[in-house]
């Protein structure tokens, strides 16, 4: 809960940068880009996120992989700051923060779509036509295949969770029957 509101704050401080310069997505994309380098190897992560180490080590450590991806101004040094102010190890809720932020600025909303079968591309935009009425936002949307669902659809709009699959309505029938016993 402490490192959420710490994350939350950094995410808000970096938010306000980007709108000043409008440059929203720019650094949401550079944030997100440095994230997944630090997420994708577990040695480096281990590394940052450990007290042990050295903080001018650590220091090194981020400015050598800005080097290599190339990133450079405003971007690379909230990331210095991150790591200085020791808070590097919370860099993926940090981006997710600052991504909710940016959502809301621009009037977005992310969905995240499972289905037992793949979704024709009509039928795609139909659903993201309908997210879009409901929500009246511009919708970026998510789908995946899960086979687990037996049929039907589930649908995330933020924390609401709309679930037409079989498989929840058989394990609902399970418990109401089960109950009944």
């Amino acid at each position: 809960m402490i490192g959420s509101s710490i994350a939350k704050r950094y995410a808000r401080a970096f938010f306000e940068i980007a709108e000043e310069e409008k440059q929203f997505e720019k650094y949401y994309r550079e944030l997100r880009s440095f994230s997944e380098i630090v997420d994708g190897n577990e040695n480096l992560k281990e590394f940052l996120a450990n007290p042990i180490f050295d903080q001018r080590e650590k220091r090194d450590v981020v400015d050598n992989v800005l080097q290599k991806v190339g990133l450079a101004g405003v971007t690379a040094n909230f990331l210095r700051l991150l790591a200085d102010k020791r808070r590097i190890g919370i860099l993926a809720d940090i981006v997710a923060s600052y991504r909710e932020l940016m959502d809301a600025a621009l009037n977005k909303q992310r969905v995240q779509v499972k289905t037992a079968f793949p979704l024709s591309n009509e039928l795609s935009e139909h659903l993201k036509k309908g997210m879009e009425d409901l929500t009246g936002k511009q919708i970026d949307i998510t789908i995946e295949q899960d086979a687990s669902l037996l049929a039907g659809i589930v649908v995330r709009v933020g924390d609401t969770l709309y679930d037409g699959s079989v498989k929840t309505q058989l394990n609902n029938i399970r418990n109401l029957l089960g109950e009944e016993i």
